[in-house]
């Protein structure tokens, strides 16, 4: 193994001591491969050196002990022949939906993409800052520069942009700062959906991107765990939300952030936490926040299941959550959600993919689909077939 400073990194590289941030934060773990991204996200966490396997150094600057390693030639690729299988009788697929198939691969690789991405690890590590500074005491908090950062973002995309890019981002591995900044931006996106006045724009946004700040004082071993917890870790969890509140409300900020930390697990029916409010004593923003909140965990990967696409999140909420939230706020969000992939590739459960052609208004998650062969699906009409992924 070898130690290199974070600038001699280069993509491949191999972790092989566990990369903590100040806080004890693990954002890379022995045996990681590095790339580019992570590399960048460093930088904004102020880690200056890692460790690495010399074994696979590659063409890096090589100190005195990388010298040692010597690399065998590499003999010259030989190309073996293929046998091109015969091709499977069936109708062409349209232009429009083969050249939409690889849409997701050539949004990672588009520019926008990658200076999204550098802003987001920016904002990350603000946000870093931005909790030790309210947990700790020691400093000011600029909601300006939080808003002026977060806005960087959001500006000029339209909202299958945003969507898109956060979806894209989703290996992003710190839970609690990725998942602030996912719940700031929806939370916003919802609030223009809204057309909420720009001060309160602001205030909302900043009330996401601090909405979870409590699970700061929650041990990470709790948080992260993959087994079931016990009844008592899962009271410590849901402290979060008043903790959260007593730390914004001692850090000065106002009571519409104090109560959107406080209420955001709140329910319209009464089921949610710490109070079991109901719909017309749940404050708005944290009304808005659960919602963003709700969608940004389900469409987030967990150990026990994969991150469920647009179609499934709605027709969860269909299914179960509309009695759960504000009604005005949570028929505008499924609505804007759904005809944002209005032509969309999409898969469905049987295999195929399609294009979303209609939104059906009284089953948002069951749009009309036109499949390779350019047939025409109903999904409202068809019980057992479902949209499994956007592409």
């Amino acid at each position: 193994m070898v130690k290199l400073e974070v600038k001699k990194l280069k993509p491949g590289m191999v972790v092989e001591k566990p990369i903590v941030t100040k806080r004890g934060q693990t954002i890379a773990k022995v045996g990681t491969v590095l790339d580019s991204k992570l590399i960048a996200r460093l930088n904004f966490y102020k880690i200056t050196e890692v460790t690495v396997d010399s074994a696979v150094v590659g063409e890096g600057p090589k100190t005195t002990e990388q010298e040692e390693v010597k690399e065998a030639p590499k003999p010259e690729p030989v190309e073996e022949p293929k046998e091109e299988p015969p091709a499977p009788p069936k109708k062409e697929a349209t232009p429009k939906i083969r050249e939409s198939m690889s849409y997701t691969s050539k949004l990672q690789s588009d520019k926008e993409f990658q200076d999204f991405q550098i802003s987001y690890s920016a904002n990350m590590a603000t946000l870093e800052d931005t909790f030790d500074t309210i947990i700790f005491g020691d400093g000011n908090i600029s909601e300006t520069e939080l808003i002026k950062k977060a806005e960087s973002m959001f500006a000029s995309k339209t909202s299958i942009q945003l969507f898109d890019l956060l979806h894209c981002m989703k290996s992003i591995d710190d839970s609690v700062y990725a998942h602030s900044i996912n719940v700031a931006l929806i939370s916003r996106a919802i609030g223009k959906w809204l057309k909420l006045p720009r001060e309160e724009l602001d205030e909302l946004t900043i009330a996401g991107l601090l909405h979870d700040i409590g699970k700061a004082e929650i041990p990470d071993e709790i948080l992260n765990k993959t087994e079931k917890l016990t009844d008592e870790e899962f009271e410590l969890i849901k402290s979060h939300a008043l903790r959260g509140s007593k730390l914004l409300k001692k850090a000065g900020f106002n009571s519409d952030i104090q109560f959107a930390a406080l209420q955001h697990h709140e329910r319209s029916d009464g089921s949610g936490y710490p109070r079991g409010l109901e719909e017309d004593e749940i404050s708005d923003f944290a009304s808005i926040i659960a919602i963003a909140d709700v969608y940004d965990a389900m469409t987030s990967a967990r150990s026990y299941r994969k991150p469920k696409c647009a179609f499934q999140v709605i027709a969860a909420f269909e299914d179960e959550g509309l009695q759960k939230f504000n009604t005005k706020y949570i028929l505008t969000f499924l609505e804007r959600i759904a005809n944002a992939y209005q032509n969309s590739m999409v898969i469905l459960s049987d295999g195929r993919r399609g294009k979303v052609v209609y939104i059906n208004k009284n089953k948002l998650s069951r749009p009309i689909v036109q499949v390779d062969d350019d047939e025409m699906i109903d999904l409202s009409r068809e019980s057992g077939l479902t949209i499994t992924s956007v592409m």
